[in-house]
C-alpha cells in the first residue's frame, strides 16, 4: 500500500483499509521490526499553539528512527512574528526536510499547507477540527487490548463539542461496527455534523447526559477536559465539571472490564487516585503514540515501502 508523500490531514482523507494497514505497520514497529527506520530523515514539527505529547512523541519518534527534528514549539519563536505568512513558511521550511508536522490554532491551516508543501504535511491538531494521528493511535490502543474494534461499546465523555480528539476519533470510528454512547452535558454536545456523519454511515449512537444509565455496558470510556476557557460563567463551569469527573466512585459505575482512556493533558476530569486501576490506559495510550508515528513517518516519507 503505497502512502510516499501522502498528507495526513483528517481522517477523512484515510480509508479504512489504510487505517488496518498503519495499525499493523504500528504493531511491526513496536515489535522491533524496523531499526534505524528514518536514518538520514528530517522532521520539521511546526506548532504555532501549545502541546506536550503529539510534538514530544513526534520529536522522539524520529529521534529513536535515526532521523533529525528541527522546528520551534511556539510561533513567537518564528517569523510568523515578523508578519510572514503560513504559506511562505511552509514554501521555505519544505525544502529543509523530508516531512512537516504541523498543529496551528486555525481549521484548516494544516489543509494550507499541505496545498504548498513539496513534502508530506501531517495535521497535529488545527483548532477544534481534527487531530488525526491522536487517533490512529487511539485505534491501534484498542485494538491492541482488544484484538478487534468491531463490536465494542464505546462511550466518550466530557467536552465533544469542541474536542478536536473526539471529532477525528467518531470519524474512525464510523468505518467500524460499534455502538457509540456520547456522554456530556447539553451545552457541549457532539457537533450535528459528525452524529449526521455517524447516522449515515449506520452507526448506533445514543447521547446521554451520565453515566448512570450506560455505564455498565461500555468496553471503553474515552474521557475528554471540559475546555474552562469556553464557559462565560465560572459557576456554570464548576457545576459541569463535578458532573464529568472520573473518580474511584465513578469506576463503580463501571463493568469490571472498561478501559478509560483520555488524550491527555488531563486537568481534574480524572482523579490521580484512578491512575492505579488496571484498566486505566491512558499513558500506556499516550506512550503508543511513538511506535504510531514512526510507522507514519515511514510510510509517508517513502522509508516503508
Amino acid at each position: 500500500m503505497n502512502f510516499k508523500n501522502k498528507n495526513i490531514i483528517s481522517i477523512r482523507d484515510i480509508s479504512k483499509e489504510q487505517i488496518e494497514y498503519i495499525m499493523k505497520i504500528s504493531a511491526q514497529v513496536k515489535a522491533g521490526t524496523y531499526p534505524d527506520l528514518l536514518k538520514n530523515k528530517v522532521l520539521a514539527t511546526l506548532f504555532f499553539e501549545p502541546s506536550t505529547r503529539t510534538r514530544l512523541s513526534f520529536e522522539a519518534a524520529i529521534s529513536l528512527s535515526g532521523g533529525n527534528y528541527i522546528g520551534f514549539a511556539d510561533a513567537i519563536n518564528s517569523s510568523v512574528k515578523k508578519g510572514e505568512t503560513l504559506k511562505d513558511t511552509i514554501k521555505t521550511i519544505t525544502g529543509y526536510c523530508h516531512a512537516i508536522v504541523i498543529r496551528h490554532p486555525y481549521e484548516g491551516a494544516a489543509r494550507v499547507a499541505a496545498e504548498v508543501s513539496k513534502v508530506p504535511v501531517i495535521n497535529a491538531g488545527d483548532g477544534s477540527n481534527q487531530h488525526p494521528t491522536q487517533t490512529l493511535l487511539d485505534l491501534f490502543t484498542i485494538n491492541e487490548k482488544f484484538g478487534k474494534i468491531d463490536g465494542l461499546n464505546i462511550g466518550l465523555f466530557g467536552d465533544l463539542k469542541y474536542g478536536r480528539t473526539v471529532h477525528s476519533l467518531s470519524m474512525a470510528l464510523a468505518y467500524y461496527n460499534v455502538n457509540l454512547y456520547l456522554i456530556s452535558p447539553e451545552l457541549l454536545q457532539m457537533p450535528s455534523y459528525y452524529k449526521q456523519h455517524l447516522k449515515q454511515s449506520g452507526v448506533p449512537f445514543f447521547e446521554h447526559e451520565t453515566l448512570n444509565e450506560i455505564g455498565k455496558k461500555l468496553d471503553i470510556l474515552y474521557v475528554t477536559r471540559l475546555q474552562r476557557e469556553r464557559f462565560g460563567d465560572p459557576l456554570e463551569y464548576e457545576k459541569m465539571s463535578g458532573s464529568y469527573r472520573v473518580t474511584e466512585d465513578t469506576l463503580l459505575s463501571l463493568a469490571n472490564h472498561t478501559k478509560i482512556m483520555h488524550p491527555l493533558p488531563r486537568v481534574d476530569e480524572i482523579t490521580p487516585a484512578v491512575d492505579t486501576y488496571e484498566n486505566a490506559i491512558y499513558f500506556e495510550q499516550a506512550h503508543n503514540g511513538i511506535f504510531v508515528r514512526q510507522a507514519l513517518l515511514g510510510l509517508v516519507t517513502g522509508a516503508i515501502k
